[in-house]
């Protein structure tokens, strides 16, 4: 019975050639993109990581009461003495605080950069990693005088050094410490964490002893079976309590699982992008079971003379299951190609540093995913139309022509199912409307300062030359007059990291003169600035109160700060902080002499409290090595002057990498673009979908009233007000279908609250806009059918009845 089916399904796709390639062009969409998804979900989201139990992993830290910082880190003997202290962990290792940090690399004369980050010696095996070539690092590689060696990514290993197995053993020069790394092996794909990681290297061996005192880790650890992360943070919580220094001693200990930090911020925009193929599958089957409704309506009499020859129900819907499975193979096989489309453009357009990138693409994965979508949509589109139109009644059918209730009924399930389609539509339109807000507000931040005309310069220093901070200043002492007489340069500044480089920046913590211990603990950490007298005159912020710095605050002068106007209001308020004092350690207080607005130069979503430091009084074992360059021009064009003066006047230093501001702004907005665009997609494709269906139903709606449309114009209404009422019965399920649609926007779309930046999810201009978008598609969907009942000839039409 089934190729007999077949051959009758295919002599009915056949026979309406524009209904099969409009139905499998609208499933292959929704069936492409919910398998692209699908696929982007099972990269970053389900695939386990390459590492032992993976939820046995967590990563432990500190964080204020009041949630305003988290991941504080721990110093390296306080990690090490929290490790050895432990009872719910059976194994601990840890990692620097920074992360994954570009490094710059020498290959002959020029500089390249790889991220390195650094570990301890039984990173690796507590992560319960084996390499794929070559061996992990030990814990004797990390040992103050240890061999230096790396451990490369299997992304790095593939982009640097094209997947050759020669790799081992060759050397990785570092310029900042002049030092020739060993390549020792390569960790499978799948181990990218800290994000970013290119290189993997031993903490002691990696790090001179002078600094050891200031490296701030996490500590990576294993529970014990049956040891849950909550007990973890206790530890921490405890430790903190009891062995913290007093402005410490209020932070609470957090333990999250390696898997969630590894897809970090990844997670709600892949759920968020699943949920809008989710929504958009669904529109796509309701689509194309309305058409088949709608289709197997017009086939009633066929059936009925199916039924009349002795054909039973089960034999009829057997011939349409098998019809519209054929429609569902071709569109799934369709639906593959658009997927393996919209996966490739993601990754083309996916923000730098996205986790796991290198692993997303179709696989046996994705095509099983794409198979048992295609059998979902087939279940969701095919089963009940093909129930629905199989219900006849024979006599009446056959002497009427399928008119009367059979026709109303079959006329208010296909409007209901339009107006389902319309409310999903505007669901995702206005998710994808807030997120195209927010990206709006987020690129029109103000940033306090002037972005224009800014380079960043960051210097690659030899160690072994500056091993100091005295010669360090010394050197940019030096360098900074060289520079500011580049043509084109106005001013000059060094700065402590570059643009939005997140954990790469300093923070600090410093008490008010008189503050007490209790008041000094819920002080927040301040980002923290290390500059020269140039610097205000260089990002162009201006100074609200007091004043900038300048050539007088010198070693052996007062010792001064700058602080931000967050940070004032928090240790003053309501009072005049020129001439307070903050103090840092023991033996560093400084005197406030000006005061400037937040700037979003670290941070593009939260403008951070700050506090600025004179370079000439720099306390700090480091010395800022990247170079802020206000220009008259554009940046890019003093760029080979920049390289010339740099190695021309101070030996040992060359330009690791330049680049504007904008260049770095992009960072932060990648993914928020990214986010935009693709909802952007499924939102189009879901405002398209549901005009489809609402133009198809309504002219069905036209084809089935002809009758009524002619007795009407013949009974003395004009052509006008025939179309006027079918224009009105389609806007009126576009209403309808609207009302829902916002009903269920204003419910969902607080789920996007993480995604958001200065837009309520409730936003009443996004969902405004969207639903007058919507009933503007809806009225243009209504207008040909409602042109084409104006065409009724009354007398054609009651001649034929």
């Amino acid at each position: 019975m089934l190729p007999q089916n077949l051959r009758l399904g295919t002599r009915a796709l056949r026979r309406t050639p524009g209904f099969t390639l409009t139905a499998t062009l609208i499933l292959a969409l929704g069936i492409g993109l919910s398998t692209a998804v699908f696929t982007i979900a099972d990269a970053l989201l389900l695939r386990k990581l390459a590492v032992r139990d993976q939820d046995a992993l967590v990563v432990l830290a500190g964080a204020t009461p009041d949630g305003r910082v988290e991941n504080y880190p721990l110093s390296l003997e306080s990690a090490r003495e929290l490790a050895r202290r432990s009872r719910t962990l059976e194994a601990t290792a840890f990692y620097g605080y920074e992360g994954a940090v570009p490094k710059p690399v020498l290959e002959g004369d020029q500089v390249t950069r790889l991220h390195r980050a650094l570990v301890s010696g039984d990173f690796f095996s507590v992560l319960g990693t084996p390499p794929a070539l070559g061996r992990a690092l030990r814990p004797e590689d990390d040992r103050p005088g240890a061999a230096p060696v790396v451990v490369l990514s299997h992304r790095a290993w593939q982009a640097r050094f094209g997947g050759s197995p020669d790799v081992l053993d060759r050397r990785i020069r570092m310029q900042d410490d002049g030092i020739d790394y060993r390549v020792v092996g390569v960790m499978p794909q799948g181990l990218e964490y800290p994000k970013g990681v290119d290189v993997w290297a031993p903490v002691l061996a990696a790090t001179p002893e002078r600094n050891l005192p200031f490296v701030a880790v996490h500590l990576l650890g294993r529970l014990r079976d049956g040891a849950v992360p909550a007990s973890a943070a206790e530890e921490v919580s405890a430790f903190f309590r009891t062995e913290a220094p007093a402005q410490l001693r209020e932070l609470r200990g957090t333990a999250v699982r390696l898997p969630d930090l590894v897809v970090g911020d990844t997670r709600p925009v892949v759920l968020l992008f699943a949920a809008a193929a989710g929504l958009l599958l669904l529109v796509t089957c309701v689509n194309v079971a309305n058409l088949l409704v709608m289709r197997g309506l017009a086939r009633q009499r066929e059936i009925a003379v199916r039924f009349a020859l002795g054909a039973t129900r089960a034999r009829v819907v057997g011939a349409m299951l098998a019809e519209y499975g054929m429609l569902a193979i071709a569109a799934g096989v369709l639906g593959v190609g658009v997927a393996a489309a919209a996966v490739r453009g993601f990754v083309a357009f996916a923000p730098p540093g996205l986790p796991r990138l290198d692993e997303i693409g179709l696989n046996a994965t994705a095509l099983a995913g794409a198979t048992v979508i295609t059998l979902l949509a087939m279940l969701l589109f095919a089963v009940a139309p093909a129930m629905l139109s199989s219900s006849v009644k024979l006599h009446a059918t056959l002497s009427a022509g399928a008119r009367g209730s059979r026709g109303r009924k079959s006329r208010f399930a296909s409007e209901t199912l339009v107006a389902g389609q319309l409310a999903l539509a505007l669901l995702v339109l206005s998710g994808a409307g807030l997120i195209g807000r927010s990206l709006q507000a987020l690129q029109r931040a103000e940033l306090a300062f002037s972005p224009t005309n800014l380079l960043i310069g960051e210097l690659a220093i030899r160690a072994d030359q500056y091993d100091t901070p005295a010669k360090q200043r010394a050197m940019l002492d030096q360098l900074l007059p060289a520079v500011a007489s580049i043509p084109g340069v106005r001013a000059v500044s060094p700065v402590v990291a570059a643009p939005y480089s997140g954990t790469a920046g300093w923070d600090g913590s410093p008490r008010a003169e008189g503050q007490s211990a209790s008041d000094a603990a819920r002080n927040p950490l301040l980002n923290m600035e290390v500059v020269t007298p140039g610097y205000f005159e260089t990002i162009e912020v201006k100074v609200t109160r007091g004043r900038g710095f300048t050539p007088q605050d010198r070693e052996g002068a007062p010792a001064v700060v700058v602080v931000s106007e967050s940070a004032a209001q928090h240790y003053w308020p309501n009072a005049d902080p020129i001439g307070r004092r903050l103090a840092m350690g023991p033996n560093n207080t400084f005197t406030v002499v000006g005061v400037v607005p937040e700037t979003r130069y670290r941070d593009l979503r939260n403008a951070r409290a700050s506090i600025y430091f004179p370079l000439q009084q720099s306390f700090f074992p480091f010395t800022p090595t990247t170079l802020a360059i206000r220009t008259g021009g554009d940046p890019s064009a003093v760029v080979p002057s920049l390289r010339r003066a740099i190695t021309e006047t101070v030996p040992g230093v060359l330009l690791a990498s330049a680049a504007p501001f904008e260049d770095y702004l992009s960072k932060p907005l990648a993914q928020p673009r990214l986010t935009a665009l693709l909802l952007a997609v499924f939102a189009g494709a879901a405002l398209v979908l549901a005009s489809v269906g609402l133009f198809a139903v309504m002219g069905t709606m036209v084809g089935q009233r002809r009758r009524e449309f002619g007795v009407r114009m013949a009974l003395g209404a004009t052509a006008g007000q025939v179309g006027v009422m079918v224009l009105r019965r389609g806007l009126a399920l576009a209403a309808v279908g609207t009302v829902v649609g916002v009903a269920s926007a204003i419910a969902a779309n607080r789920l996007l609250g993480s995604l958001l930046f200065e837009v309520s999810p409730t936003d009443a201009v996004t969902l405004a806009g969207s639903a007058i978008l919507l009933l503007a598609v809806a009225a243009l969907a209504s207008v040909l059918p409602a042109r084409a009942s104006t065409r009724i000839d009354p007398a054609i039409t009651l001649r034929a009845e």
